[in-house]
């Protein structure tokens, strides 16, 4: 069996969709774990931040969830076009451990999903290319839902049996 990691870029109705992705892959004997970016409240990324110990923030329990995980499934919200400020924050955090962070990323099969006020179209481009561009396998299926479109469970299903493979 698989062992998910749900990583949701905001609380609220990602959140849901994130739990309701971890439900449905317990649900098939797969262990599934959820991250809440936003919970986690990460100072901004700055370069002069970076460089000093004291105000850069350890990730190293995020590094090692995502290395330990047989497929992510990334859950964020349209912000202007793209994902949200604290997806890409979180990401420039965990490459500052170049290593692991080429470890974590190559080959990781990642599901991408949105509840978004508006299609959710562009976000979901935005993080295909950027998980594409880190190395990981992008699944060419995602799940996309908003005020005015229902997630679809059968999607759902179908993101978590391809994943776990």
């Amino acid at each position: 069996m698989a062992k998910f990691l749900m990583i949701t870029a905001t609380s609220g109705t990602n959140l849901e969709l994130a739990e309701r992705f971890a439900n449905v892959a317990k649900d098939k004997g797969h262990e599934a774990d959820i991250v809440d970016l936003a919970a986690m409240d990460l100072p901004m990324f700055t370069v002069a931040r970076s460089s000093d110990p004291e105000q850069s923030p350890d990730v190293s329990e995020l590094t090692q969830q995502m290395i330990d995980a047989d497929a992510w499934i990334v859950v964020a919200p349209e912000y202007n076009g793209s994902f949200p400020p604290t997806l890409n924050n979180a990401i420039a955090w965990l490459s500052r451990d170049w290593q692991n962070f080429r470890k974590m990323c190559t080959g990781t099969p990642v599901g991408l999903a949105t509840h978004s006020g508006g299609g959710g179209a562009h976000v979901i481009m935005a993080m295909r290319s950027m998980f594409s561009f880190l190395g990981a396998d992008v699944m060419g299926r995602a799940l996309t839902s908003g005020r005015n479109k229902d997630a679809n469970p059968e999607t759902i299903d179908a993101m978590v049996d391809n994943l776990a493979r």
